[in-house]
């Protein structure tokens, strides 16, 4: 398969966006940090912050909406967010629907699901459990015994839900599944986490549940020590991971084989982290001479494909845009703080957005533009080209249109990635120069927003920290000398200085202040495998939590091309 197959397959695909979305109203794991946004800047001028733009402040917990579980959350000696690599969080698989089959308190069993589906060794698996249903987002669920007449939705979604049976992750580690994702609040049956003792009188009816179908105590049909051990020692050795509360269009594949991509941002100090999950189908032709038409062949095809990774580790190292507020991390429960090993790794996380690899959204910079979670999966993936300017490029130099259409194949609506070289300067990197990342990276000429709206550019991304040429951001004002050295190269350049190349009034945050408007967003960050990344055509993806509220996320970000 070449090139022109790789896009040809995902372009034809039918894409499906598993993810819930994120709200502040999205409930927490019982007893967890709920999602809190506060406006520490805005375009005029906010209280707590400054000026410039809508900047937010976040607080989460990483099990607040869809999330990847890593083995670090039960065994503390695993590996964290950023260790698991693109290809053991993708792959074939399938989703099984035994909502016909589940209750309240019950148990999903390995016949149930080999019954509805075949699973083959190595898939991943999603379990749709359809207590979806009590998603904070979704209709309510009418229930004449209830108080109010209706399920109460936190409950239903973190406490009620059925779980996996006894010899459910045993079957799983047999089947090598490389992970199992479920639609509600947890991969484990919430009687076998802390739910079990925060709800004294749900496990009571739940016991009793159990005693009246199987005849059995909880504590018999899960033997403490044993299934400790199982959960916090074998499977996360084993390398069996978790993905909890996933929605969004898994009734469509109810009973069906997927190709599954679970988009985490890859975090290097936690153990769970946000995610956008997509699923993936043939669509009515593939390329002419791969034939990718039936799941077959498509995972085939799939396997073929190579996914470079263009996402920065997201850590507590990682710079911060200039006044914003740095990522701290404070672990509130810890594996051994429960009994029986009840207990998990968890941390309770602050930061703002312009850190890491993340996607500015409209909002961050214009007030009637969309979050992030109101735009449309579609949106975030296309065809697309990396260009690598980065032999034409030194300390705060401009590039220009001309040089993007000199060395790529540009189409109108292609997603545009700009190699400037300047990833080689970022935290993580043997030659980091923060100082040269932040403040003397290169920036577009005048004429580049303009030429980015008439090639229709469906959105941008950038190897550095920052769309915008430093000195048409605050760095001007904040680094004077580095205004100087660069005011001084544009003259050479243009025969004129800054403020005659870009008048203050039209200049300023360009890319942002003329281009949200008309839809055309960039990212900012990009890193690791675009080394390995040489200007051509690619496909592009950018998977980035659902945040209702949010002007602007983080999330993995993925080009694709033959293997």
């Amino acid at each position: 398969m070449n090139r022109d197959d790789v896009i040809s397959l995902l372009s034809g695909a039918r894409w499906y966006d598993l993810t819930q979305p994120l709200s502040v109203f999205t409930p927490p794991w019982p007893g967890e940090m709920p999602l809190q946004v506060h406006f520490f800047k805005r375009l005029t001028g906010s209280y707590g912050g400054g000026q410039g733009a809508n900047g937010q402040l976040i607080e989460w917990s990483n099990n607040t909406g869809c999330h990847l579980v890593g083995p670090r959350a039960f065994h503390s000696g695993s590996r964290a967010i950023a260790d698991i690599g693109l290809g053991e969080i993708s792959g074939e698989g399938v989703v099984v629907d035994v909502s016909d089959a589940v209750c309240d308190y019950g148990f999903y069993t390995p016949e149930m699901i080999t019954e509805r589906v075949e699973v083959k060794k190595g898939d991943i698996l999603i379990v749709n459990t359809g207590y979806h249903r009590h998603a904070w987002d979704q209709p309510d669920v009418a229930n004449p015994d209830a108080q109010g007449g209706v399920e109460n939705k936190e409950f239903g979604y973190y406490v009620r839900h059925p779980g996996p049976s006894a010899d459910f992750f045993p079957w799983a580690l047999e089947m090598e599944l490389k992970l199992v994702g479920v639609d509600c609040g947890c991969a484990e049956h919430p009687m076998n986490t802390n739910v079990r003792f925060m709800h004294a009188r749900e496990f009571d009816k739940a016991e009793s549940w159990l005693q009246d179908t199987y005849g059995m105590s909880w504590e018999e049909m899960f033997p403490p020590e044993e299934y400790q051990h199982l959960t916090h020692v074998t499977m996360p050795r084993s390398g069996l991971l978790l993905a909890e509360a996933l929605g969004g269009e898994i009734e469509a594949l109810a009973n069906q084989r997927a190709w599954f991509l679970v988009g985490a941002i890859p975090f290097m100090e936690v153990d769970s982290a946000w995610s956008r999950v997509v699923a993936l189908q043939p669509g009515d032709a593939g390329p002419s001479d791969a034939g990718a038409t039936s799941d077959a062949d498509f995972s085939a095809a799939m396997n073929e494909v190579e996914m470079l990774d263009l996402t920065l580790p997201f850590s507590v190292q990682t710079p911060q845009w200039a006044n914003y507020e740095p990522l701290a991390i404070k672990y509130t429960k810890r594996v051994g703080g429960l009994d029986f090993g009840l207990g998990r790794n968890n941390a309770h996380c602050k930061a703002s957005f312009h850190l890491a690899t993340h996607m500015d959204g409209e909002k961050h910079f214009w007030a009637a533009g969309r979050t992030i979670g109101e735009v449309p999966l579609d949106y975030w993936h296309g065809p697309g080209v990396i260009v690598d300017i980065s032999d034409t490029v030194s300390d705060c130099s401009v590039y220009s249109p001309e040089m993007i259409e000199q060395r790529v194949d540009l189409r109108d609506g292609d997603i545009l990635l700009i190699k400037t070289g300047w990833h080689r300067y970022g935290w993580n990197s043997p030659d980091s120069d923060e100082f040269r990342y932040m403040i003397k990276h290169p920036g577009p000429s005048p004429d580049f927003s303009d030429w980015c709206v008439k090639r229709k550019i469906k959105w941008l991304g950038i190897d550095c920290v920052a769309m915008e040429h430093p000195m048409n951001t605050i760095q001007r004002t904040m680094h004077p000398k580095t205004f100087a050295e660069a005011n001084q190269k544009l003259i050479e350049q243009y025969g004129e200085d800054w403020d005659e190349v870009f008048p203050l009034d039209k200049y300023y945050q360009d890319m942002h202040l003329n281009l949200f408007p008309k839809g055309i967003v960039h990212a900012e960050n990009l890193g690791k495998d675009m080394e390995r990344a040489p200007s051509g055509r690619y496909y592009v993806g950018a998977f980035i939590q659902r945040g209702m509220e949010l002007a602007s996320c983080w999330g993995r970000f993925v080009a694709f091309r033959e293997g």
